[in-house]
């Protein structure tokens, strides 16, 4: 009789959670950021004891009149309805980024990470219940459509997105290869709406990209505003942290410093975090060392009032001894804020270019071995002096809006026209 009613009190867990998900509606969700890589843990099956006091009756009662008075039978799909339950249950904890990720959603998750999907190739987030795009991939669909960083989505293919959560956004933008999607978007500043129709693609994300160029022959900028367009700088874009960020990082820094040694005039690096929608914390750890010393703090992770550690340079980096700009933007966010945010406070670089996103917390996730996973925000994240971005964001030291003047790159521009003071 004890299993039997343990049974029912689990089953009463989940059904409990549907209608939590119905009440609470569509909050903020975002899975466009983590900063641990998944692992797939043992699970009780056992309600937990603090559960065992709760009267979970009224939500059975409700799953039974679903069941039996829902006038289209068909809509009735008890697996839809547990995903809702728990997407539910997790939803009430009004964090954006705690999020349940169903096996479709989790995979496509993954697939983001890896460097390789099938869609329209945007980072796609929630602010205020809206559908907004965090950041168009460097050469995808989206971005050469015209996507912006910080376009509010109000339409998919004229299905409008209210009340839509993020995943399903996701679903209904992602698709197959050489399929359309039309997107009617609001772009920052604009007061009126634009349909935007992109031919779906296979997306392949290469994380890092870099040269070594003189001022003059670098494109995109007016090299007749500098100096010395004589002298050279060394550009390295880093476009998200995920699954290969690291390896391609050391090919690509091997290279410019081997390059470096034969280079008498180089006046400095600037690092491109622009519509860098973050990823792993242990990466932004990675790259931060690159640029700093042995023994000195990259972030602070505070899990508790009392509870605060730091994570330091982890290995011996190669451009310590050099000037550094961070491009930074509305679409830089997350990692790539905590590799800003510590070159800043050591004193190591200058941020220039918008405010970033501001997000300032730590996701653990965990797969649940059925394809289904989930993300839990574990703690905060705080940069070196102990300042929390959370929907703040990083104030650039140089504040220089992107403008789109004859596809001059005016933050670039700039950071260039710094380095050879």
């Amino acid at each position: 009789m004890k299993n039997r009613v343990s049974g029912f009190q689990i089953l009463l867990l989940i059904v409990i959670t549907f209608f939590v998900g119905y009440y609470f509606g569509v909050t903020k969700i975002s899975f466009d950021y983590k900063n641990y890589k998944p692992q797939i843990r043992a699970i009780s099956k056992e309600p937990p004891p603090d559960v065992t006091t709760v009267d979970f009756s009224q939500f059975w009662i409700v799953w039974q009149k679903l069941q039996a008075g829902y006038y289209d039978k068909t809509k009735l799909d008890p697996q839809k309805m547990l995903n809702g339950a728990i997407s539910g249950m997790v939803q009430s904890l009004g964090d954006p980024f705690t999020i349940y990720l169903p096996p479709t959603q989790n995979d496509n998750f993954k697939q983001g990470l890896a460097g390789q999907f099938s869609g329209i190739g945007a980072e796609l987030g929630t602010r205020d219940k809206d559908i907004i795009v965090i950041s168009p991939l460097d050469g995808s669909p989206a971005q050469k459509e015209g996507i912006k960083a910080g376009d509010i989505i109000l339409k998919v293919d004229g299905e409008s997105t209210l009340g839509w959560t993020l995943s399903q956004a996701v679903e209904k933008i992602r698709g197959p290869k050489d399929t359309s999607v039309a997107l009617t978007v609001l772009h920052r500043n604009d007061k009126t709406p634009t349909e935007i129709k992109i031919k779906r693609d296979v997306i392949t994300v290469k994380s890092v990209t870099g040269y070594l160029k003189k001022a003059k022959d670098i494109e995109n900028i007016d090299s007749s505003k500098f100096k010395n367009s004589e002298s050279s700088v060394i550009y390295i874009r880093l476009s998200q942290f995920g699954d290969t960020t690291n390896k391609e990082w050391l090919s690509v820094i091997d290279k410019l410093n081997l390059q470096r040694q034969s280079e008498k005039n180089l006046k400095g690096v600037i690092l491109d975090l622009r519509n860098n929608p973050g990823g792993y914390l242990t990466d932004a750890v990675f790259i931060a060392s690159e640029f700093l010393r042995q023994g000195q703090s990259v972030v602070l992770e505070e899990a508790g009032s009392f509870d605060r550690r730091s994570l330091d340079v982890s290995r011996s980096g190669k451009f310590i001894d050099i000037p550094v700009i961070v491009l930074i933007n509305k679409g830089s966010a997350s990692a790539s804020e905590i590799v800003a945010g510590a070159l800043k406070d050591h004193g190591r670089a200058k941020l220039l270019g918008e405010t970033s996103f501001g997000k300032g917390t730590i996701q653990q996730a965990e797969d649940f071995g059925n394809g289904a996973g989930i993300h839990i925000t574990i703690a905060k994240w705080l940069t070196p002096n102990g300042t929390w971005v959370n929907e703040k964001g990083l104030d650039p030291d140089i504040n220089v809006p992107l403008g789109n003047k004859d596809k001059t790159d005016l933050q670039l521009e700039k950071a260039i026209e710094e380095l050879l003071k």
